[in-house]
């Protein structure tokens, strides 16, 4: 059909076209009503200011930052989430990682239809004044931190769904209620967050000093990008473009640092395509998912562009070309490309343990082949995963973070500064 082979080559294709409104002169109008609070990215945040699809500036805050987990992630790529908190810590990135947050639940509406406007709206905002409030735990102020969004679903989905709210005045009076009953309004105000942002951005803006800290060659990498339908697609104005990347015709996250980690970024003829994974379709249409995902982007990877890798940045785009591979194999196409997120190859290449940290065990597809290519010794370094396995069973784990951070109001809540 049309829809398949549609390619957008040129970023000229998405702009000509009538201007898209920008949706944040209506939250700074509506602040200025009294109508709304605005969670604002400050001085603090340390931001960088990228532009987006239009030329719109756009500021990422790099460090303070409240970290909205995937459900996906954590529960099937462990070490994509894990491989970002290394990152951060090595860049001695400031940032709260605890558990009083929510699935945004977009999975219910894009995926079964059972969900609602209302309903997504209302998660959302929750969600985001928590980040607003969790530093009270600590004896810091509201807005210390800034909420930094995991999955390409939620941030595709927290950006339409803001859109919504500040166009509908009935649906912010709705949700305003039901924030009312959960006590999170600010100065009896719905909280807006200036910019929904997602963790490929600030991997972007930091490309350089993460590249700073590489410790492994990754020039002989051929490496093909897979860019998330719901980072890109999804209110596509929002997007950061970089003429230096590219020349700014592509979505710049991921090839830029992959680019500045000194990789070949190769190109291939189904770039633009979904990864097959369409919510709905994976629900109802599985063999669909299955054989997109490998004959329209895996197959073509392999074949066209002789790639060692594939690079993403969204959690079921990972999943889909990642665990498809096998059901590929069991129906003679057995193409085996390691599927990778963009900060799992980033702390891989700057000496994060490809088992304890990047956990390459929880992929289906190989990367043993990329970590030799690589001159990693992954036979040593299972081994010594291994070993660090039984140090866990006996009761003596490492953390990433610590724990203690995690809870930050219910029961058993401690103040940090009476924590021993």
């Amino acid at each position: 059909t049309a829809w398949v082979e549609a390619k957008v080559d040129k970023r000229s294709m998405l702009t000509n076209k009538d201007r898209v409104e920008d949706v944040r002169d209506i939250m700074w109008q509506l602040e200025k009503d009294g109508e709304i609070a605005v969670h604002r990215v400050g001085d603090g945040h340390a931001p960088v200011e990228v532009k987006t699809l239009y030329g719109w500036t756009k500021r990422i805050p790099t460090t303070r930052l409240w970290h909205h987990k995937s459900c996906g992630q954590c529960g099937n790529i462990p070490g994509y989430p894990a491989s970002l908190l290394w990152l951060m810590n090595e860049l001695g990135i400031e940032y709260l990682d605890e558990t009083d947050q929510t699935s945004c639940t977009a999975w219910n509406y894009h995926g079964s239809g059972i969900g609602n406007l209302e309903s997504l709206a209302a998660v959302f905002l929750r969600n985001f004044h928590q980040a607003y409030v969790s530093a009270r735990a600590q004896g810091l102020p509201d807005a210390y931190y800034y909420p930094l969004v995991h999955c390409g679903t939620s941030f595709g989905n927290y950006k339409e769904v803001r859109h919504y709210l500040l166009h509908s005045a009935e649906l912010r009076a709705r949700v305003k209620k039901i924030l009312a009953k959960l006590d999170r309004l600010v100065d009896g105000k719905l909280l807006i967050p200036e910019e929904v942002v997602h963790y490929s951005e600030w991997v972007h803006v930091m490309r350089d000093r993460i590249a700073a800290r590489q410790t492994i060659d990754a020039s002989a990498i051929r490496a093909t990008i897979h860019p998330a339908c719901h980072v890109y697609k999804m209110v596509p104005e929002d997007a950061i473009y970089d003429d230096d990347i590219l020349e700014g015709n592509r979505v710049a996250v991921s090839t830029g640092v992959i680019g500045a980690l000194g990789a070949q970024v190769i190109d291939y003829s189904t770039w633009y395509d979904c990864c097959g994974f369409g919510f709905r379709h994976i629900i109802s249409e599985r063999e669909f998912t299955r054989s997109f995902a490998i004959d329209r982007k895996v197959k073509v990877a392999v074949e066209e562009a002789q790639a060692d890798v594939m690079i993403g940045h969204d959690t079921g785009c990972i999943t889909t070309l990642d665990k498809n591979q096998w059901i590929g194999q069991a129906a003679g196409k057995a193409y085996d490309l390691p599927i990778l997120a963009d900060c799992q190859f980033a702390a891989l290449v700057c000496g994060a343990h490809p088992f304890k940290i990047v956990q390459s065990h929880w992929h289906a597809s190989s990367t043993e082949t990329l970590m030799e290519k690589l001159g990693i010794d992954w036979r040593a370094a299972k081994a010594e995963f291994e070993a660090y396995l039984k140090q866990v069973e006996a009761g003596d784990q490492e953390n990433l973070y610590d724990p203690r951070l995690m809870i930050t109001s219910g029961p058993g809540f401690k103040r940090i500064e009476s924590r021993t």
